[in-house]
C-alpha cells in the first residue's frame, strides 16, 4: 500500500466545512465514502474529542454489566466510539451509518457483531425496539448532519432502563441547533419518557474550522436513563 499523504489544518478545514454545508443525504453519503480512508487522520488533526469524552460519559453513568451489555452506535463512522468503549469494558456492538465506505472501516476494526446502512434522517432505524442496554449517537446530531426527528428513535431502541448518549457542537453556527435539541430533551423528559443523568459542556471540543473562530469550539455531551417500566 502507498503511504498516505501527510495531511495538513487547512485541509482539514475544508473537509469539515464542506461536510456542514446542507446537502442532500445521497450527496452527503457520497462526501463521506470519499472521506473515510483520510477520516481517522483528519479528526486526529482537528482534535476532535467527542468519541472519547461520550464514551466517558456512559461509562460513568452506566450501572450494570457492561461485559453483556449490547449498545447501539448510530452514525458510528469508522468506530473510534466502539473502540474507546471498548478499553472502558464494553464489548458488544451493533453500528450503523449511512456510508458504506465507513462501514468497510468500521468492519476492519472487528469490534462489531453487526453493521447495517441507513441514511439516517430519511430512512427508520433499522433496529428492533427496546432492545440496546445503551444506544450513542456521536458529532452527527447538528445543523446540516442528522435532525432531530432520529432522538425519538434512539429512544424506542433502547431497552427501558437503558441509556441514550448524544453530542453536538456549541459553536454560533449550531446554537439554534443545540438550543433546539436541548428543548427536545427536556421535553422528553417532561414527559416521563426518561430522565437526565449527566450534560456535560465542554469547552475543547476540536478545533476551530470557521473563520469565525478561532481555537477550540465547544460541545456537549447529554446522557440520559429511559424510564424503566
Amino acid at each position: 500500500k502507498m503511504a498516505k499523504a501527510v495531511r495538513s489544518f487547512s485541509d482539514v478545514k475544508d473537509v469539515i466545512l464542506s461536510c456542514h454545508k446542507d446537502a442532500t443525504p445521497e450527496d452527503k453519503m457520497g462526501f463521506y465514502d470519499k472521506w473515510a480512508d483520510n477520516y481517522e487522520q483528519d479528526v486526529a488533526i482537528l482534535d476532535y474529542r467527542a468519541p472519547g469524552l461520550a464514551a466517558d460519559a456512559l461509562a460513568a453513568g452506566f450501572q450494570g454489566d457492561r461485559e453483556n451489555a449490547v449498545v447501539l452506535d448510530v452514525a458510528c463512522g469508522t468506530g473510534l466510539v466502539a473502540s474507546r468503549l471498548q478499553t472502558l469494558g464494553f464489548r458488544r456492538f451493533v453500528g450503523v451509518d449511512g456510508s458504506e465506505a465507513m462501514l468497510r472501516q468500521a468492519r476492519d476494526r472487528g469490534l462489531y457483531q453487526e453493521l447495517l446502512q441507513c441514511m439516517l434522517g430519511s430512512e427508520e432505524l433499522p433496529v428492533p425496539v427496546e432492545t440496546y442496554n445503551a444506544v450513542l449517537i456521536v458529532g452527527a446530531l447538528s445543523v446540516g448532519q442528522v435532525p432531530l426527528t432520529v432522538i425519538k428513535d434512539l429512544w424506542k431502541a433502547t431497552k427501558p432502563g437503558g441509556y441514550v448518549c448524544m453530542t453536538t457542537r456549541g459553536n454560533t453556527s449550531n446554537k439554534g441547533f443545540k438550543d433546539q435539541l436541548e428543548c427536545l430533551l427536556k421535553k422528553m423528559e417532561t414527559e416521563g419518557l426518561w430522565t437526565a443523568v449527566s450534560v456535560t459542556e465542554v469547552q475543547a471540543w476540536e478545533r476551530a474550522v470557521s473563520d469565525e473562530e478561532a481555537g477550540y469550539i465547544p460541545g456537549a455531551v447529554y446522557l440520559y436513563r429511559k424510564t424503566a417500566l
